[in-house]
């Protein structure tokens, strides 16, 4: 069993805290995760768990672990604790390997996420994203790192049931989808209809942006499909994880089964 802080296993994955040290990697905390990781195919460097953790889970699901992971290791609860970024974890932590995608296999419906900076927001869209049958997300650059830790756990592990790609520059690539005949949607405040009123039955990607800015101005000024979402007077906006489920929904109402 590991019991020191100090250990360089330990060391390795409390590295996996910080954004340079996670290229390449996932830290992936709580059995949830782990087993959504489990179940999409993700192999696991390592795993490291608690005797009381060990001793809770069933044999049949330790021997597909065990399976999939090419190094187990017990460690002491403080040992544990240094290694989640989480202030209660459950008794595990692995390390994943993954490679981002170099394209997106979009058909139908896609996110394109602008500047978007809370992992908690990100991994909420996820979520959604996942119920509604998005096929895949661009991120722009600037976005909040998509491996981050709390998007991979705001995700409910539907993180590993979507495609992903980070692109430098979102607004070529849009000209180009456009260009093929899909729909681009951006929210406006100031749009003349509302997002009920778009039909979606056609091929779509829809655009968010950040938290607080929202889109830049040049995407309003392209020839897209602005649509407006409303509100009470006295509300200013809504959360981006809301107003993205909302859009979402609508697409998923309009296309489904009569």
């Amino acid at each position: 069993m590991i019991t020191s802080r100090q250990n360089p296993l330990v060391r390795h994955i409390r590295k996996l805290h910080q954004r340079k040290h996670r290229q390449g990697y996932l830290l992936l905390e709580g059995t949830h995760l782990i087993q959504e990781a489990l179940a999409a195919g993700y192999p696991f460097e390592v795993v490291c768990c608690t005797t009381a953790w060990w001793e809770k889970q069933p044999i049949h699901w330790l021997k597909h672990l065990e399976e999939h992971s090419d190094r187990l290791e017990l460690v002491s609860p403080e040992v544990l604790a240094a290694l989640c970024t989480t202030q209660t974890p459950d008794g595990v932590v692995a390390v994943s390997p993954y490679c981002p995608r170099d394209s997106l296999p979009l058909k139908s419906l896609g996110l394109c996420l602008v500047t978007l900076q809370d992992p908690g927001n990100l991994g909420t869209i996820v979520r959604t994203a996942a119920a509604v049958g998005v096929e895949g997300i661009f991120l722009s650059a600037d976005c909040v790192e998509f491996s981050h830790p709390k998007v991979l756990r705001a995700s409910a592990g539907q993180w590993f049931r979507l495609h992903w790609q980070t692109i430098p520059e979102p607004l070529p690539v849009l000209q180009q989808y456009q260009a093929q005949g899909w729909q681009v949607v951006v929210t406006a405040p100031t749009a003349t209809q509302v997002y009920w009123q778009v039909d979606f039955s056609q091929p779509t990607l829809i655009v968010m942006g950040n938290e607080g800015q929202g889109l830049p101005a040049e995407y309003g000024a392209l020839t897209f499909t602005p649509v407006a979402i409303p509100q009470a007077a006295a509300v200013d906006s809504l959360n981006v994880a809301i107003a993205t489920a909302v859009l979402l929904y609508e697409v998923y109402r309009q296309r489904w089964p009569s």
